[in-house]
């Protein structure tokens, strides 16, 4: 004859026996359940990913606490509530020495930014973003001589772009090798700060309009790039009006093109010294450039 037990021994057995499996396996994980370790936010690249503006203590610029970065953490919050920011960037870094070293930023424990980073996340399994911001560095050399020379060497920016486009993709083939799989990954794209070079007329206004051909065809070619990888870039020329020759009236300024009216507002190249020129944005050209790159995250 079949032994009934009691409703209520059933129930504790069964209670029991639920308990001892889920010890043993572990609770099921429940759709869209909160992540409740700290997740990690790491920047790299050069002097912008760093927040680097001129202060009366080092004019030329020195990191800041009010950078893209800093401002992206809360516009991120709602979906990372205890994003922590990691800022490995150093200024002056190039694609090549991201990946080989030898900048002048002494903190990297190993051998290049590159190499930190890649330790960082393989030690930080919970890094949910990195921003990547490098391209405007390699193609200075050339820059800063056609504005001396006033016609920029098209050869020297061939051979940098085509730089860039090799070694950024290596950097973001090892970053996504590394970094765990849900992990996205954004890139930043350039304004033109030399675009300031307009209000001086004459042969810099010149200038001007042939460095913003250079950076559009820096974005060009870092959009392609960071697409081929699978990677999103934060639209940085648009937030800066690049291109817009439409005139607008400023005061200080004049009539002017709506794009170096931008350059003017989001940056420091149109202060006077001792914080101006410098090319770095200032907070609300920072505070744009979070916004931009925010609205190209993943959102999950």
């Amino acid at each position: 004859m079949a032994r009934h037990w009691p409703l209520s021994t059933a129930v504790m057995t069964i209670a029991l026996l639920a308990g001892i499996v889920l010890g043993v396996f572990g609770a099921p994980a429940q759709a869209g359940a909160p992540n409740r370790g700290r997740e990690f936010y790491l920047a790299l690249g050069g002097s912008g990913s760093v927040g680097v503006q001129p202060t009366r203590a080092a004019v030329r610029g020195q990191p800041t606490d009010r950078g893209y970065s800093n401002d992206l953490l809360g516009l991120l919050r709602s979906r990372w509530s205890d994003l922590q920011l990691v800022e490995l960037g150093c200024p002056g870094e190039t694609s090549a020495t991201t990946l080989n070293g030898e900048d002048k930023c002494r903190s990297h424990r190993r051998s290049s930014q590159l190499a930190e980073a890649l330790s960082f996340l393989e030690r930080h399994r919970s890094t949910v973003l990195v921003t990547v911001d490098l391209g405007f560095n390699n193609l200075r050399p050339c820059l800063a001589r056609g504005r001396v020379d006033g016609q920029i060497d098209e050869g020297c920016v061939d051979q940098s772009l085509a730089t860039v486009k090799q070694q950024l993709a290596e950097i973001l083939n090892q970053l996504r090798a590394a970094g765990p799989p849900d992990m996205d990954i954004v890139g930043i794209g350039h304004y033109d700060p030399l675009l300031a070079d307009y209000l001086r007329g004459g042969a810099p206004r010149t200038f001007a309009l042939q460095s913003l051909d250079v950076i559009s065809r820096l974005n060009d070619t870092l959009r392609s790039t960071y697409m081929d990888a699978g990677v999103p870039m934060a639209d940085v020329a648009a937030v800066f009006d690049l291109p817009d020759r439409g005139a607008v009236t400023v005061s200080g300024l004049g009539n002017v093109p709506e794009d170096v009216a931008r350059t003017c507002a989001l940056t420091w190249m149109c202060n006077p010294p001792p914080l101006g020129p410098n090319p770095h944005p200032d907070d609300a050209g920072y505070e744009a450039i979070a916004r931009a790159v925010s609205a190209v995250v993943p959102s999950g």
